[in-house]
């Protein structure tokens, strides 16, 4: 299969350039799931576009078992800072998480698959705003759930691009893989005037001071040290001249966690935290807003792309991942069928990129090695039915 992959390593590149040089935000994917389309569709996949918005499904064959492929398409709010010829063209949107190689990967899986007689169905999910939620705070999985993507389906198979391991080595574990992450808004509410007169006013930027030596202090003296969690202020914005104490200030953070019991914990620890404000005469509102859940890699699925990736690479290229609090919206799709994301390695060798950077860019040879483990691991899967990964 890798050898098959690498036939079709320069389309794979055309298309991850196509993709990279024009990037669409999330449920903004139209050029892209257009395109997407548009290949699939003479490889005799039955193609649904408009899924949850904006994506793209797509199967071939009949029957039973059924396993998912999953890709991300949507990118970033950056302006590239990449001198390369595929650099985007879309002033302030990048990839820069790799989304345009995982489209790319897919359509390759999809291109070897599409050779094989398969004993089932493989079904491809081009998901739309895994970076983002809409104007309902809902990101593309939930919204591609709630089309119809995931009926059925009895297995799942993704993958990520990682910059900070080498090409030709994999990363993958069963268990959490990715956090739940949830975010807080929030507004201390002071009574403003003038800087020379602070005995006079109620300095919120003096409370939200103690608010933040609060929230920080949640995860070390309030959270089980074995529990995972972490509470982070993002954005403080308050005043506009340097000798007026404004009458508010705005702090916004994130929150991620792995169980529910400590998201619940992080929730009223951060509202016991902002009360503060009112203990020191001001006030607040505060308001959390709930994100992704936790991701959880089943041990069958991890197994079978360990295996694989074993066959294909070698063992001594298929690692355990670092631990990472990190997030992402797979975690609604591995909810409803046993599913792993394995992590490919992209590095470019002496001038790492890291993700979400204006400099991000992958190590192209990657792309023939995701192709290859992800088309093996579905024939596979389907090939020793459903029960064998339960």
């Amino acid at each position: 299969m890798l050898e098959r992959a690498r036939e079709i390593e320069q389309q794979l590149i055309d298309w991850r350039r196509e993709f990279h040089m024009h990037p669409e935000l999330g449920f903004q994917e139209t050029r892209t799931a257009a395109r997407v389309a548009e290949v699939l569709e003479p490889l005799g996949y039955r193609v649904r576009t408009g899924v949850g918005r904006t994506g793209v499904v797509a199967e071939r064959g009949r029957g039973s078992p059924i396993v998912a492929i999953r890709a991300d398409m949507d990118a970033l709010p950056l302006q590239e800072a990449n001198d390369v010829s595929y650099a985007s063209q879309n002033p302030g949107v990048m990839h820069a998480c790799g989304h345009d190689a995982h489209t790319a990967i897919a359509l390759g899986v999809a291109t070897l698959l599409a050779q094989e007689d398969l004993p089932g169905a493989v079904r491809f999910l081009f998901q739309p705003a895994e970076e983002v939620a809409d104007d309902e705070g809902v990101s593309g999985a939930p919204r591609m759930i709630e089309d119809g993507a995931m009926d059925g389906v009895d297995g799942l198979l993704a993958l990520h691009v990682d910059a900070s391991v080498p090409v030709g080595d994999v990363t993958v574990d069963a268990g959490p893989s990715s956090a739940g992450v949830d975010s807080f808004h929030a507004t201390v509410v002071g009574q403003g005037g003038h800087g020379s007169t602070p005995h006079k006013v109620v300095d919120p930027i003096h409370i939200a001071g103690h608010v933040i030596l609060a929230l920080n202090g949640i995860v070390s003296r309030r959270i089980d040290p074995f529990d995972q969690a972490v509470i982070s202020v993002g954005s403080i914005h308050g005043g506009n001249a340097d000798n007026v104490i404004p009458g508010h200030v705005d702090i916004t953070g994130t929150i991620r966690y792995m169980e529910p019991e400590v998201q619940k914990q992080t929730h009223a620890e951060i509202e016991r935290a902002f009360e503060i404000a009112r203990v020191m005469g001001g006030d607040y509102e505060l308001e959390i807003e709930i994100g992704y859940p936790p991701a959880f890699n089943a041990a069958g699925i991890v197994d079978l792309q360990r295996e694989v990736a074993a066959d294909l690479l070698g063992e001594e290229h298929v690692r355990t991942p670092e631990e990472s609090m990190g997030a992402e919206d797979f975690g609604f799709f591995s909810k409803l069928a046993p599913g792993a994301m394995f992590m490919l390695g992209c590095r470019i060798e002496g001038d790492e990129r890291r993700h979400h950077s204006p400099r991000f860019d992958v190590d192209e040879r990657c792309l023939p090695i995701g192709v290859a483990i992800l088309a093996e691991a579905a024939l596979r899967f389907l090939r020793r039915g459903d029960s064998h990964h339960a």
